[in-house]
């Protein structure tokens, strides 16, 4: 389920052309996280980006995760159109090849003060470590299954906002995050952090969907902050990351 990045010294887990479902380094290698303190635009956060990356003595292609920031929920056309754009400076890092990305990603829309137009939030690269420690970032998921069909087809609970129905979106998103860490060989009790980003009140599937799963073994970070495509109320990431920067 999972392929090698060699460029970038990491592994991923193949899912579509826009990202992938996450990124884990390889053994002698660590992934380093760095937060943006303020909003930065794409094409001046991608250049912040590879700055950071080569002023670390890396190549562009150890560039492996990403946290963006949108002014609103997409429509399904336009976030198509969106990932269209956004995949063009990582074919030019020589990541990209067309198909295939390595790149984790969330991309989630805050509810309040959202940013003027797609932004970076946090990236994530490899680097060299003497540590034998694991670390990966999970990518953003949310409740859709994945598969042909339109996001309509393939929302749990579609527009079901009481509280059974956000109960079962928050029970299959954390299943998704689950299938993910299981990919790489690892589990809730290897990460640490967990996000999770909605603007609906969730607390009533805390305990059982997330606390008694041992999701929360390091705590929640919540975003109030909608999924990127219209009609998604809730969406999760989780990591394993030593290194962690605000710039």
């Amino acid at each position: 389920m999972t392929r090698d990045f060699a460029a970038g010294n990491y592994r991923f887990i193949p899912s579509v052309f826009q990202y992938s479902a996450g990124a884990a380094a390889h053994s002698g290698f660590e992934i380093e996280r760095v937060r943006f303190d303020r909003l930065l635009p794409l094409a001046e956060g991608f250049a912040q980006a590879a700055k950071i990356i080569q002023e670390a003595g890396r190549p562009l292609t150890a560039f492996c995760a990403c946290e963006l920031r949108s002014p609103a929920a997409f429509t399904e056309e336009g976030f198509r159109n969106f990932n269209l754009h956004y995949v063009k400076t990582l074919a030019e890092w020589g990541i990209f090849d067309g198909t295939t990305n390595p790149v984790a990603r969330s991309n989630v829309c805050p509810e309040i003060d959202p940013p003027a137009e797609p932004s970076f939030y946090a990236f994530s690269f490899t680097r060299p470590s003497s540590s034998a420690a694991p670390s990966f970032v999970i990518a953003g998921g949310a409740e859709a299954r994945e598969g042909a069909g339109s996001y309509v087809e393939r929302t749990v609970r579609y527009r079901d906002l009481s509280p059974e129905g956000l109960r079962e979106k928050v029970r299959f998103t954390t299943s998704q995050m689950e299938s993910r860490l299981s990919a790489f060989g690892f589990g809730w009790k290897d990460t640490t952090a967990v996000q999770a980003y909605s603007i609906r009140d969730f607390h009533h599937a805390l305990a059982d969907e997330l606390v008694r799963r041992g999701a929360l073994r390091s705590g929640l970070t919540w975003h109030f902050a909608r999924p990127p495509v219209v009609d998604l109320e809730y969406e999760m990431d989780c990591r394993r990351v030593m290194r962690e920067v605000v710039v």
